[in-house]
């Protein structure tokens, strides 16, 4: 990084990449390097949490008190969904938008004060949080007012977001400055993707400063006392709103990987672009289900977000889950790659861990992640999730086996390619994405079996055994819980895997050639396509690559292998998409009408 992964920078300090064909320059690849391998640290560090935190619900280790339990559970959330997250989604806006777009990383010192607030807040609340004493309670991901915390906390997360904002400006005049130099041209699908990502972030990054501002006011008694449901309200646009930002940058992720490591191609750009603009309208609507049992909220409200709003959102992501497989099955089927049904799916380069990675984490989000989701949305059927470890059994199923295995993804990609480096101990590397998600996919059924089977509250230590004052029990609970430990321990190792491969790849520094890389990675081992860099513009800013040519205002052509015409691409049969799709469908229907039976089955108490 900083010089220090690569050397072959032309004058201009651009370079071509091998397998991507785009134009690099190094100010964007060396804050990308910075800000992903920042996130790797945080993934590490909210590793350790989660041991600590699975082996204290599993009430057989029973390894924390209460105390400590709830001190580790908030550093793994923390740590987890928002810190991993965060730093790999600016990495992600600078890949999606000045990387794809061949253009240099504009107001790069903006880019390094923003990852220097980043880190300072990120460690002002692993501090305090570490540190709490006295009246001070660990905060959870939630610090509900009225539960007193430590100042340095609120403080903590409000420098957090403040460099996050800072640090996507660069990505922002990025698109600014390519729309000024081409007014009358589209972003690149990738970049596009990127700019939706960038707006729902600053939308939700909004509301966490309005948050935590208002609950630092509080604690510090500027103001006499904190409305606890004004505050739940403002929270849940940051609560639930990172997660959006994260459902939107791993679809970016999914179109990117699969078009560049399967051949996949955009079958409607109009309707996948489409897609994303709904999120934009309707994708926030989805916090609504952590309020529906909340007394705050007026039904009307509760009916508008659970139902015609949150449908929105539920058919743009049906259009991705729909034209991802589609693309991979026409481009994969348009370049001779596999027949029968599912041929081209079989053919695909599952031992390369960057492209199983993302395949994996499309399967098991949709299937897990995306289905409860809808789920929880409904407002009848909220009640039988709702403060259940069901429900951390879903944001399981999208955060992790869906968003961080797509990352997971990326790293592995830019390993090879960014930092130009061959994967250390290639095995392991290809088996890891099966083990990780594998496990963590069975550990993700079973919070979610026994927060509905049996009602096995979140966050709480030590239920299932006995409930302290009652006679009411939840032993019939422990064989899932066996299950979830065995299997919890399973996905740390899985999760240590990569960190193993990833750590011993950058310290390996065995470098990876051009042609190597791309036989690697392209599919068929393709040579650098001519097409992959925008062509060269006439730029007022002087931040593109190239200069201006003939062909400057053709459309950019995506990053990845030789472009398909859509004549050959629309003749291609996708009867193999639509089997999956029915399939998904089916195990919706079925999902969605078992938990109805499950409600009906309620009405029983206090009868």
């Amino acid at each position: 990084m900083f010089g220090l992964f690569r050397d072959d920078y032309d004058d201009d300090g651009f370079r071509t990449c091998s397998v991507t064909g785009m134009r690099i320059h190094e100010t964007v690849e060396d804050h990308a390097q910075l800000f992903g391998l920042t996130a790797v640290v945080a993934l590490v560090w909210g590793g350790v949490f989660a041991f600590t935190v699975p082996m204290t619900r599993w009430e057989l280790i029973g390894l924390l008190d209460h105390t400590n339990y709830y001190q580790h559970l908030t550093l793994h959330a923390w740590n987890l969904l928002i810190f991993w997250m965060v730093f790999m989604e600016i990495a992600i806006l600078y890949v999606g938008g000045p990387m794809v777009l061949g253009r240099r990383l504009p107001l790069p010192r903006f880019a390094k004060a923003g990852w220097g607030l980043m880190v300072a807040g990120a460690v002002a609340i692993n501090y305090t949080v570490w540190t709490l004493s006295g009246v001070n309670e660990a905060p959870l991901l939630t610090a509900y007012v009225p539960l007193p915390t430590a100042e340095g906390f609120y403080a903590g997360v409000i420098v957090f977001l403040l460099g996050a904002t800072i640090a996507a400006l660069p990505f922002f005049v990025a698109i600014w400055k390519e729309k000024r130099a081409n007014p009358g041209r589209s972003l690149p699908m990738v970049a596009f993707a990127a700019f939706v990502t960038g707006i729902i972030a600053v939308e939700a990054i909004v509301g966490g400063l309005a948050a935590f501002g208002y609950a630092l006011a509080w604690r510090t008694e500027w103001i006499a006392n904190g409305d606890p449901a004004l505050y739940r309200v403002l929270y849940w646009t940051i609560g639930h709103g990172s997660q959006q930002i994260n459902l939107v940058a791993m679809i970016t992720v999914w179109y990117f990987l699969t078009h560049v490591l399967g051949g996949a191609r955009v079958v409607s750009e109009k309707v996948s672009r489409t897609a994303f603009i709904l999120y934009l309208f309707f994708i926030n609507m989805g916090a609504a289900h952590h309020l529906l049992s909340d007394p705050a909220v007026t039904t009307g409200w509760r009916v508008w977000n659970t139902s015609y709003a949150f449908y929105g959102a539920t058919f743009a992501s049906l259009v991705h889950a729909f034209a991802i497989p589609a693309g991979l099955e026409a481009g994969r089927r348009a370049r001779g790659e596999g027949g029968g049904l599912l041929g081209w799916l079989t053919s695909a380069p599952w031992k390369n861990p960057a492209f199983s990675a993302t395949i994996l984490s499309i399967v098991l989000f949709g299937f897990l992640g995306g289905t409860t989701g809808v789920i929880m949305g409904q407002m009848q059927l909220n009640m039988t999730w709702h403060n259940t470890l069901a429900t951390v059994g879903h944001f399981h199923g999208t955060v992790v086996v869906g968003t961080t295995l797509a990352f997971m993804g990326l790293v592995y990609f830019l390993l090879q390619t960014s930092f130009g480096r061959e994967l250390a101990f290639p095995r392991l590397a290809s088996a890891q994405p099966y083990f990780y998600g594998g496990s963590m996919g069975v550990v993700v059924l079973m919070m979610m079996y026994v927060g509905l089977l049996y009602g096995v509250p979140r966050r709480t230590v030590q239920v299932v055994r006995e409930i302290p004052g009652t006679d009411f029990s939840l032993s019939a609970a422990q064989p899932l819980f066996a299950i979830f430990g065995v299997l919890a321990l399973l996905a740390i190792l899985g999760g240590l895997s990569f960190v193993i491969v990833a750590l011993g790849t950058l310290l390996k520094r065995k470098p990876l050639s051009g042609g190597a890389a791309a036989a690697t990675l392209l599919p068929g081992g393709d040579p650098m396509p001519d097409g992959g860099t925008p062509p060269p513009t006439d730029d007022p800013d002087g931040d593109a690559a190239g200069s201006p040519a003939e062909g400057a205002d053709d459309p950019p052509a995506e990053p990845g292998p030789a472009p398909i015409d859509d004549e050959s691409l629309h003749a291609q049969d996708m009867r193999g998409t639509l089997a999956i799709c029915l399939a998904f469908m089916a195990v919706f229907v079925i999902t969605y009408v078992a938990n109805w039976y499950l409600l009906s089955r309620l009405w029983s108490i206090g009868a």
